[in-house]
């Protein structure tokens, strides 16, 4: 499946929230995300991501693990994606370097998640905070095959755009790069 995603800064988070509060229940949950690759940089050189989330919530905590493909759709940044639960995530941490995986980056998402349907499908929008990225992000993502990536991202800027988030909020500006630029570090990471 393909994730068909925007991203958007969002500039009146309290107002955005009202609108979603207004079609579903939030989720509030803290995503601890760690980025894995070879130790030749081959997965961002591909457009891959390998990723570890624990996600903590208030009656839960989880782990799943994510593999992410070459985008499919350039300007959305789109991609396939490859998930699964796992029991242990100290165990997959350790498989991750048993196998040569060094880890890339690992930083904490602040998110409240809000699960609807529109224009025939299931979406998700996920406010995100992360403590160490100045301002307030929003997600909205629903899973396609390939061949609906297009008309889905359609869906997707309209859902944006009732919320008031027009294209200029839309950004490709990664987690992952901002976390990165944020610590200092040299070179780029074009994880999400």
């Amino acid at each position: 499946m393909i994730e068909a995603e925007l991203k958007a800064r969002v500039h009146s988070p309290e107002s955005v929230m009202r609108l979603l509060d207004e079609r579903a229940t939030a989720r509030v949950e803290v995503y601890r995300d760690t980025y894995y690759d070879r130790p030749d940089g081959a997965l961002e050189k591909a457009d891959q991501e390998l990723r570890v989330r624990t996600v903590h919530g208030a009656d839960s905590t989880r782990t799943v693990l994510t593999f992410k493909e070459a985008a499919v759709d350039e300007d959305s940044g789109s991609k396939p994606e490859h998930e699964s639960r796992v029991e242990d995530a100290e165990a997959v941490h350790a498989i991750m370097r048993g196998l040569g995986h060094i880890k890339v980056i690992a930083f904490e998402k602040r998110c409240r998640n809000y699960e609807f349907e529109s224009r025939g499908r299931q979406m998700l929008a996920t406010f995100v905070r992360v403590p160490e990225i100045d301002g307030t992000f929003l997600e909205v993502e629903t899973l396609v095959e390939e061949d609906e990536v297009s008309a889905a991202l359609d869906d997707v800027r309209s859902v944006l755009l009732e919320l008031g988030i027009g294209p200029e909020d839309l950004t490709r500006e990664t987690y992952t790069g901002a976390v990165a630029a944020q610590r200092g570090r040299i070179g780029s990471v074009t994880s999400q």
